[in-house]
């Protein structure tokens, strides 16, 4: 639920027009599209003005890893498809109904928001597969390989293998000091990242060719489609429970439209590569809401492989060059 997140670089004063902003390839979070007005309309935006950005952005954090822990109690009534399709499906109807009077797009958009929307759907679906099998701290600090990836790709700068390392190292304390680990957890976490790196660069195009919210919510829209026969699948008329639908539209909730809005508005007051370390803290945000809310207990070469992921992702945001 992403971001996030991210991997934007929102310009100033497209911030403040409303105009399409220029997203560059910089370490934050991904799951979050960067187009600084896409959720001014919505109700939660009321009424935070006045609190501080890095409140907000640990907020939407916070909001995320709690809705990816609750997607999990889920799971056994829906699966994880179930759950993605849920999570899309709701998010999808609230955007479309908040920006209903701008889902005209041109024709050669409709290939990026396609694709866009394919891999909003294949990155949740994969994340929660790998959530189903292995703990939230670890599978979220595998997926920043995704983004961290994407940062420190192309780069001459000699500190950057580093951060590289420092990250792999972290990977490997996670998995190696666990006992038996679910391999395919960890395959899944590993492809969570590489379609989190696509979605990356698809926000930059999907940025290009649209403008206000339409891109977004016509893609999420189009992902909750294509999840909807694997989720019907998987889980079948449990989709239609109450509960079960209730419990889907507070995770789309937290998920995606609260973190949307809160990191949007702290991205107004505070330079994007601040925002990038904060969220750098994700992988951390994560383990802990395993240990309250599921009761996933790590070890401590497991926390000290989070720090090391954390502060490769921190080190690549803050020290990675400035695009025009």
């Amino acid at each position: 639920m992403l971001l996030g997140r991210q991997d934007r670089r929102l310009n100033e004063a497209a911030a403040e027009s409303g105009g399409v902003p220029v997203v560059a390839i910089d370490f934050g979070r991904a799951r979050r599209v960067s187009w600084p007005q896409v959720f001014s309309r919505l109700p939660v935006r009321q009424g935070i003005g006045g609190v501080p950005p890095t409140l907000l952005v640990l907020a939407g954090i916070v909001s995320v890893q709690i809705g990816a822990a609750l997607a999990t109690e889920l799971f056994a009534a829906t699966g994880p498809a179930g759950a993605v399709s849920l999570r899309l499906g709701f998010a999808g109807v609230v955007l479309l109904v908040f920006w209903r009077s701008s889902l005209r797009i041109e024709r050669r958009a409709l290939p990026v928001v396609l694709g866009f929307g394919a891999v909003l759907a294949a990155m949740n679906f994969s994340f929660y597969e790998a959530i189903d099998r292995i703990p939230l701290g670890m599978a979220v600090t595998i997926e920043f390989l995704g983004p961290l990836a994407v940062a420190l790709a192309g780069s001459r700068r000699w500190v950057d293998p580093v951060w590289a390392v420092l990250a792999g190292g972290g990977v490997l304390l996670l998995t190696r000091s666990a006992g038996a680990v679910p391999w395919t957890g960890v395959l899944l976490a590993l492809c969570a990242a590489a379609c989190w790196a696509c979605y990356i660069l698809l926000s930059a195009k999907l940025g290009e060719k649209t403008s206000g919210g339409g891109g977004l919510a016509l893609a999420m829209a189009f992902g909750g489609l294509l999840m909807a026969p694997i989720g019907i699948a998987d889980a079948g008329a449990a989709l239609l429970h109450p509960a079960v639908l209730a419990a889907g539209f507070g995770v789309a909730m937290l998920s995606s439209v609260l973190p949307y809005s809160v990191e949007l508005e702290a991205l107004r007051r505070i330079p994007p590569r601040v925002f990038g370390v904060l969220m750098s803290l994700e992988p951390a945000v994560a383990a802990v809401a395993g240990l309250i809310v599921l009761s996933q207990a790590m070890n401590l070469p497991q926390w000290a492989g989070i720090a090391c992921v954390v502060a490769a992702s921190a080190g690549a945001t803050r020290t990675g060059r400035i695009d025009p």
